[in-house]
Parts: C-alpha cells; structure tokens; sequence
C-alpha cells in the first residue's frame, strides 16, 4: 500500500451535492434534519443562467459537514437518502458555504442568506463571515445612527435584535466598542451630552 493510500486518500470532512425538487422526495428536507449530520441547504437557485443565455433548471445545492473524514462513497450514501445528484469533495467549507448564495459572485443571481437551511447545529453566519463583513456591517451601522439621530448605544442593540441579525451579531461579537465610542463622540459634536 502507497503512503498516499495509507492517509487517507479520497477522504475529506465536507461534501457538495445538487437536489432537484421534481426529482427529490416531498419530504427531502425533513430527512436531511433526521440525518443529524451538520448541513446547509441553499434557497432555491430558479434564477441561475447558463452561459449560453437559458435558465438552469431550478436546483438547491447542499453540503454536508462531517465531524470525521468519510469516503465519497459515504458520504454519496447520505445523499442517495435525500434526493442528491452527484457527489464531489468540498476544498473550501467557507468558500462553498459562500457559493450557495453567490455571495462572492456579483454577476450571478443573489440569493438570500436568511433562506439557507441549515441541519444539525451547523451555522451559516458564522461559516460565511469574514472580517470585510464586520467592517462593512459597522460603517453601515454609523451610517444608520447618522441617519437616524441615534445617540445611545441600547437603541441601536435593540433595533439590531429585532431588525438587523447580522448588526446585532457584530454588536456581540467584537463591535460594540467602536460604536459606543463614534456614539460618545457624536453626542460631544452635537451636544447631545
């Protein structure tokens, strides 16, 4: 047996598939969350177009993220159960994870983020970031509170819980600070102290 062999060649953690919805099982997402396996299901791609100019027919992508390496044939297993055409070895959890709404892919159809389904404790949000998201939810955040006469921090938490999950995210995680010290400096500017 070839060194290569004995390491584990043709093993991975993830694993990409494409489910059609004529094709699938009615209850084709159900069993994907009896599988207990962590995975995203895309929103469904109806507006994707061939380079030749014609839609692709309608299909959701899905990955599955395995706690241990498996075979393609494994993993294709898992897929048989929930309608999945194909089977192919993800390279990039963050970069697939991006594609299933062409997050990085300006010139093809976007698909909304909040319609990703996601099984078995996997969480898009925090596969899919990155710091130029962090950035850009903050200068959006202190263009809202400049728009919006905010001035205290608690308003703009509140409305990010309940309006703007990616800003309250931000907020928690290592944000705040920047926007409580542009709120402090603000009230200074408009005597709002």
């Amino acid at each position: 047996m070839s060194e290569t062999k004995s390491r584990g060649s043709g093993r991975t953690r993830n694993y990409a598939t494409v489910v059609y919805p004529e094709s699938a099982l009615p209850d084709w997402l159900s069993i994907a969350g009896e599988l207990k396996i962590p995975c995203f299901v895309s929103p469904l791609h109806d507006r994707d177009i061939n380079p030749t100019g014609e839609g692709k027919k309608p299909h959701h992508h899905v990955m599955i993220m395995f706690e241990g390496v498996k075979t393609r044939e494994q993993a294709q297993e898992v897929f048989d159960q929930i309608g999945g055409v194909g089977c192919e070895a993800v390279q990039s959890l963050r970069g697939y994870a991006r594609y299933l709404c062409h997050l990085d892919n300006p010139d093809k159809a976007q698909y909304s983020t909040d319609d990703v389904h996601c099984f078995g404790g996997a969480d898009y949000a925090d596969i899919i970031g990155l710091a130029i998201d962090k950035y850009k939810a903050i200068g959006e955040m202190l263009d809202f509170c400049d728009d919006n006469d905010v001035l205290n921090y608690c308003d703009l938490l509140m409305y990010a819980r309940r309006e703007r999950f990616d800003w309250f995210r931000v907020l928690c995680d290592s944000g705040t600070y920047v926007i409580k010290e542009y709120m402090k400096s603000r009230k200074r500017y408009t005597g709002g102290e």
